[in-house]
């Protein structure tokens, strides 16, 4: 389901691994056999087993047991077992770890939202924003995806999304407006969507025939009478709320009626706790 590249698990090994292991060579245990195990020590959404599996197989390491990525895990449990000579049990140890905590909280944070959203709005979708850290892409948005979401905006090439940065180039909104015909005969494969900040111009886009409105930062009680004025005008229209949107407040912006909720928080907060254990066999 997941096109995580070759070049990509490669740049991680190498990022930890730019020569040799150090310690593991001057102990001279390299060639000892041993088995490694990754244990939870929180309840989450595992992520990235499938990557780690990936490097076991570079380093010569053989898995015993692995949890796909989107299954639950509860504080105590064994997810991946493996065994090998002990210099690539060590090699993999850290970089497997960095991946599965981080991207596993990022796959636990989306589920929180997505169930909490649900609990409200069961049509709503959770939609993450593309302000990962950068060079980390390919595995925030399978953690994403894992934990129920979808990529808001993958890159500038896949959606016509106006902000006021470009309105400001076409004269306001009253030129965007004089040319949103000829924005939609051009773009005629995809829905052209306008953020906005306040009610006067959500009315105006609609009214003009726009595929799609975000919300940026709008309370939730006056969100929800725009949404209920503008399905008047255009049942169809898609309407997304962003801005500060995390936990705390999810559950406030699905009942709003928007379809969808775009939010970044999901990639910032504590890594999953997850313990290593490497011993001689």
């Amino acid at each position: 389901m997941f096109y995580i590249a070759e070049e990509t698990i490669e740049r991680f090994i190498k990022e930890d691994i730019p020569y040799i292991d150090l310690t593991t060579l001057v102990l001279d245990i390299g060639r000892e056999k041993g088995e490694m195990s990754f244990v939870s020590r929180d309840s989450a959404v595992i992520c990235g087993t499938e990557e780690v599996v990936r490097i076991f197989s570079r380093l010569g390491i053989v898995p015993l047991k692995v949890t796909p990525s989107g299954e639950s895990v509860v504080p105590g449990e064994t997810f991946i077992r493996a065994k090998g000579p002990a210099h690539s049990l060590h090699m993999a140890w850290k970089v497997s770890m960095n991946i599965l905590e981080y991207y596993s909280a990022i796959a636990t944070r989306t589920k929180r939202l997505v169930d909490r959203a649900k609990a409200v709005n069961p049509k709503v979708e959770v939609v993450a924003t593309r302000k990962m850290c950068p060079g980390t892409k390919e595995f925030a948005v399978k953690a994403v995806v894992v934990g129920g979401g979808l990529p808001h905006r993958l890159g500038l090439s896949e959606t016509v999304l106006l902000f006021k940065q470009h309105v400001n180039f076409m004269g306001g909104l009253s030129g965007l407006l004089n040319k949103i015909q000829a924005i939609k005969d051009r773009a005629c494969e995809k829905k052209v969507v306008v953020e906005v900040d306040c009610r006067e111009d959500a009315i105006q886009l609609a009214s003009a025939g726009v595929g799609g409105i975000q919300f940026d930062k709008l309370s939730t009680s006056s969100l929800k009478s725009i949404v209920e004025e503008i399905r008047e005008i255009n049942p169809l229209i898609t309407l997304i709320a962003t801005g500060g949107i995390n936990e705390g407040n999810v559950q406030e912006y699905a009942a709003t009626g928007v379809d969808s909720i775009s939010t970044s928080s999901i990639y910032f907060g504590k890594p999953v706790d997850i313990g290593v254990t490497i011993n001689g066999i």
